[in-house]
């Protein structure tokens, strides 16, 4: 075992509450649960209209974890919610001279997990939905319940997904209240549990395995053994499949990759087997694929690696030996929330890296697109759909930056890696891609094989002359002036190129042109637009670049530039 190290895993930090679990309300929360209170005395006392209100659900768990909660969901006893917060509207209005939003009744939609009929409303800048309690029925071939009915508190906790979950807030007794007798106790404990046996609750809607993932990942709870069980039974996995939609779990998947802990996602996501049922592909498509997608123990490596990469302070290494530092640059391109969940979802599509499908035109994609677009329906939003599959490409592209590398000798240093960073896959704006970030991508790729997270090892030799490698090539690329060159423009313009070509109007051939002006740019960067005009004039007198048939009389012909040089073979560039 020589030249390597153990890894242990990383800590999951654990959400500590403080240690007397109490709601502590702003003032202004304070004087919301006074007008609900008031609120449901004149209901009783001038219409015999008997209700109560308890705040549910996330608002009370973050309370007791000493955290602020703005999302505000009222349960109604024995009265639908907008009914009640017609009443509550009118009382706040008449009765308080407040200012409040009139209702807005948002309907049922079982797609969005929206199973009742909601009311919603605005009072002192807090914004409020109104639910009744409520008891479900299900069907076996759906997550949605087939029957609903009023429900006592008890029951609307038991349908709840998770113990910490089902805790709530009485707004006349400012009290918590625990019906299920579970929820404190695994909120003080850091326990994730299923109010129901596990089976029941994944059978009546397989989601909540992916939010059980997702809230132990964000609080770094422990999973009971019981719902682990449960979670790879067969059947409740074929349910998951079947049941739920791509795109409810693509928004889990993207709270967990944007939430504090994506690593403990990913790990949870392997050791439940649920890897090929989140990212769900269809058999037309993987059945084309070029090659067979990797384990998916690798997305956990990957992950693992990333993690120990860009947070290097809560990555715990047990030999005093640990991962060298990556380049300053390349941390410091991670810093944007949305870049760091990008990074750690591509890292979970490792498995399909390098393979291609055929779609039915007989056009080739990658199956890292697929996994994306099909699998969760996540889209262009945080630029996962267009930003991944570049990174992937730019991890190519990028492999092995060794300065004596050939690929950077030719026609020079600056030229070759300057021409390699505007490369539309590891540097473009518009799909969230940025040099920094596609070097520190390519070399996490590189890692993966160094690191087996079955059996827990890091080859600690090879891993760090890879990351020696990268950090000189970082390095030089800042020696080189290059990281502050990556965006710029022409020095010359379209009209100038074509004046100092001779030409009489623009065409196809411009854009060609203007690569070759970016290559003498990176060639000569003290140049002056004076210098760089000159070169074109004496590269055209020379015929080492050539527009043809350009003349006044044939100017509708088509125009090509001729010449060679690595702009002319990259124009896109």
């Amino acid at each position: 075992m020589s030249g390597f190290v153990h890894i242990k895993p990383v800590a999951t930090n654990r959400v500590l509450p403080p240690e007397t679990l109490e709601v502590k309300l702003t003032e202004v929360e304070s004087q919301v649960c006074t007008l609900l209170d008031e609120c449901t005395r004149q209901m009783k006392d001038e219409k015999g209209l008997s209700t109560s209100c308890r705040v549910a659900g996330g608002w009370v768990r973050d309370k007791l974890l000493g955290s602020q909660n703005n999302d505000i969901d009222i349960a109604v006893e024995n009265m639908m919610g907008v009914t009640f917060a017609e009443h509550f509207v009118s009382f706040v209005s008449l009765q308080k001279d407040l200012p409040v939003k009139a209702v807005t009744k948002i309907e049922r939609n079982p797609d969005q997990s929206k199973h009742l009929e909601t009311g919603r409303t605005t009072v002192l800048d807090i914004e409020m939905d109104f639910v009744n309690l409520r008891s479900e029925e299900y069907a076996g071939d759906s997550r949605i319940p087939t029957e609903i009915a009023f429900g006592t508190p008890l029951q609307d906790a038991l349908r709840r997904d998770l113990t910490i979950n089902t805790l709530f807030y009485n707004v006349h007794s400012r009290s918590v209240e625990d019906f299920t007798g579970k929820g404190l106790d695994d909120l003080k404990n850091g326990i994730i549990r299923t109010p129901l046996p596990p089976k029941e609750t994944f059978n009546d809607d397989p989601l909540r395995i992916i939010r059980c993932i997702r809230f132990a990942s964000r609080f770094g709870f422990d999973v009971v053994p019981e719902l682990k069980e449960a979670a790879l039974d067969p059947t409740i996995q074929e349910a998951l499949s079947l049941k739920i939609s791509r795109e409810r779990i693509g928004e889990e998947l993207d709270k967990m990759m944007k939430g504090r802990d994506p690593l403990r996602s990913i790990q949870l996501i392997q050791e439940l087997s649920l890897y090929p049922h989140i990212f769900s592909i269809p058999e037309a498509i993987t059945s084309t694929f070029s090659s067979t997608p990797g384990q998916p123990i690798t997305s956990v490596s990957a992950a693992t690696l990333l993690r120990a990469l860009i947070e290097p302070q809560t990555a715990s290494i047990s030999s005093s030996i640990a991962l060298p530092s990556v380049h300053k640059t390349l941390l410091s391109s991670t810093l944007s929330p949305g870049t760091k969940s990008r990074l750690f979802l591509a890292a979970a599509l490792t498995p399909y890296r390098g393979i291609l499908y055929t779609d039915s035109k007989k056009k080739s994609h990658f199956a890292v697109e697929a996994a994306i677009r099909e699998g969760t329906r996540l889209g262009t939003q945080n630029h996962y759909l267009d930003g991944i599959p570049a990174l992937f490409v730019a991890a190519d592209r990028l492999k092995d930056p060794r300065l004596n590398n050939d690929k950077f000798q030719s026609p020079c240093e600056r030229v070759a890696i300057g021409l390699l960073l505007r490369d539309k896959c590891v540097h473009n704006p518009n799909t969230g891609s940025h040099w920094a970030t596609s070097v520190l991508f390519s070399l996490l790729q590189e890692l993966v094989p160094t690191y087996d997270a079955v059996e827990d090892q890091l080859d600690i030799n090879r891993a760090s002359a890879l990351i020696h490698t990268y950090n000189v090539f970082v390095s030089r690329i800042e020696e080189l002036g290059l990281h502050t060159s990556v965006e710029a423009k022409p020095i010359l313009d379209g009209r100038q190129v074509i004046e100092a070509m001779g030409a009489s109007r623009p065409g196809a051939w411009t854009g060609q042109i203007l690569a070759r002006v970016i290559e003498w740019q990176l060639e000569h960067p003290d140049g002056t637009m004076v210098e760089c005009e000159a070169w074109l004039r004496a590269e055209r007198e020379a015929g080492r670049i050539r527009v043809e048939n350009c003349a006044p009389d044939s100017a509708s012909k088509r125009t090509k530039v001729t010449g060679s040089g690595p702009a002319t073979k990259n124009a896109k560039r």
